[in-house]
């Protein structure tokens, strides 16, 4: 996706889009991270929209995506305005991210100001924020001069899509769904989610492409994994946030992972499954060759061992996989190492959602 891509729209598509989202209806574009389904995030008819288009729970929060300050360019920039409408406090932690990491893959879990739908929220006092950082986002969301929430856009708890040509095979049935094509996305995972809502302390509730680490080096703040909050009494569960059920991200073939030099173990474990298994292994590794398994046909797919470029083609891969009738995919378990994080916490959802039940226990 070259940093130009906002040319391949005509700004009368941006003016269509902007009409529809306006009218209460439904758009497709592309950020930075995957393609979002977007509707205006203070319409209450366009979020259950949302919601019913997707097959999503309802008490299941969505994010809302805003523009960047139109004086970006500038510096210091003033996100203040930008936030008032939707938050009851700015921190002085929050802003520290915000300048650190917006626009880009990182979404703010705030408390919500009273005007925010609890549509959106799925009933919470929180709302998760993020300003994406691709262009056409960007365009589309100066031009709606509002907030946008937007899921990814697929079906619920399957693979995220990557590319227009994805989100347009997954609503085939939707052939007016405006999709605004950006190419393909960069990051290629959902975005990383910090809370700040209890005011003393910065969690991870989902991890992405922006690390742990990268925060503590940009920033100085120290992030907080679940594991590690006492949460008091009176405040005893963090804010449920998008893409963090146990089923999630899942293709419709069986996903499982193996350890490092187990395939075999692992397609012993299927028994049923296994005559056509795709086995992706890493560029860096030898060759499996198909030594002791005359039963199964299986066939190598090389997968990137460096994690950016990893995360970029995840979604790619399983998509592109589930596409072409294998019994079974086996993906290796990633390293070790916070930059994994995100690509390891998408597959082990994915790995748990697959399969041709995997619509029916998405919703768990």
């Amino acid at each position: 996706m070259s940093s130009d891509s906002s040319v391949l729209q005509s700004s009368v598509v941006i003016d269509q889009a902007v009409q529809i989202l306006r009218d209460g209806g439904l758009v497709a574009f592309p950020t930075e991270t995957v393609y979002g389904l977007g509707a205006d995030a203070k319409n209450p008819d366009a979020i259950k929209k949302i919601f019913t288009t997707k097959g999503r729970p309802s008490n299941h929060p969505l994010i809302v995506h805003l523009a960047a300050p139109d004086l970006f360019e500038k510096t210091p920039v003033d996100w203040v305005p930008v936030m008032v409408p939707w938050v009851r406090d700015l921190s002085e932690d929050a802003l520290k991210l915000i300048n650190a990491f917006w626009p880009g893959p990182l979404t703010l879990v705030l408390k919500k100001d009273k005007a925010v739908l609890v549509e959106l929220t799925g009933g919470q006092d929180t709302v998760a924020i993020r300003v994406p950082a691709h262009p056409i986002a960007q365009e589309l969301l100066r031009q709606f001069k509002g907030g946008l929430v937007a899921p990814s856009a697929n079906r619920f708890g399957k693979v995220s899509p990557t590319s227009a040509a994805d989100v347009r095979s997954e609503f085939e049935d939707m052939p007016d769904l405006l999709i605004l094509d950006g190419g393909d996305c960069e990051v290629g995972i959902e975005s990383t989610i910090i809370d700040l809502s209890s005011g003393d302390r910065a969690v991870l509730l989902r991890p992405g492409l922006i690390t742990p680490s990268e925060i503590f080096a940009k920033t100085g703040m120290k992030v907080y994994l679940p594991g590690e909050v006492n949460v008091s009494e009176r405040d005893a569960t963090l804010p449920r946030v998008s893409g963090t059920l146990r089923a999630h991200y899942a293709p419709t073939t069986p996903l499982r992972m193996y350890a490092s030099g187990r395939v075999l173990d692992a397609l012993s474990e299927f028994p049923d499954i296994k005559s056509r298994v795709a086995v992706a292994v890493w560029d860096s590794d030898s060759s499996l060759g198909e030594d002791g398994h005359p039963s199964v046909h299986f066939e190598e797919v090389i997968i990137p061992s460096d994690s950016a470029i990893f995360a970029s083609r995840l979604y790619r891969s399983l998509r592109d996989l589930d596409q072409q009738g294998w019994d079974l995919i086996l993906f290796p378990e990633p390293p070790v190492g916070e930059e994994w994080d995100g690509v390891r916490d998408r597959l082990q959802r994915a790995c748990f959602g697959s399969g041709p039940s995997s619509s029916s226990h998405a919703n768990n």
